[in-house]
């Protein structure tokens, strides 16, 4: 095995992809959190904000998504385990100066694996419902910055990304 894939725990011995074996890790409490941005014009930031999408309610809808992605994680990830969230957050805040909207997702579990993937996915999949509600009033938006800013539990404990 090459020295840049040692560490790679999906990766055999001979670089072929494998679900991990988690069967002999301790069950811990664990969570994650991340966030991503959703840039537009502030048009569409304020046609939001009113509440007069042609959709419907774009924040409730793409927190509601969010939510439902993180806990089918496992079948949309190659090699994920399916896990037993004990909780899925998503908040999603308006913020003129990007223009644009905030999302924040945190999810937990008491297991033998992480739930990094969980939060990813979910914040992903809630920044596209946002896309995807008012893409007819401005196709030009950009999804950005998602970012795993937070993790705790399992044996690397606690990590924060710089400047968080």
């Amino acid at each position: 095995m090459s020295q840049s894939t040692a560490n790679l725990t999906h990766l055999d011995e001979t670089g072929a992809a494998n679900m991990v074996d988690v069967a002999d890790k301790a069950m811990t409490s664990r969570e994650a959190v991340a966030i991503g941005h959703v840039i537009m014009a502030p048009s569409t930031l304020a046609l939001i904000r009113s509440g007069d999408a042609k959709k419907g309610d774009v924040l409730g809808t793409a927190r509601l998504a969010g939510i439902m992605a993180a806990k089918r994680t496992h079948e949309l990830i190659p090699l994920c385990h399916p896990l037993l969230l004990t909780k899925v957050a998503v908040d999603i805040t308006l913020d003129d100066n990007l223009p644009g909207l905030k999302v924040r997702a945190l999810a937990k579990v008491t297991g033998q694996t992480g739930v990094e993937m969980e939060a990813l996915t979910a914040v992903s999949v809630a920044c596209l419902t946002i896309y995807d509600m008012v893409k007819a009033a401005d196709r030009s938006m950009v999804i950005s910055n998602i970012t795993l800013v937070e993790k705790k539990g399992g044996r690397s404990g606690h990590w924060m990304a710089d400047g968080d």
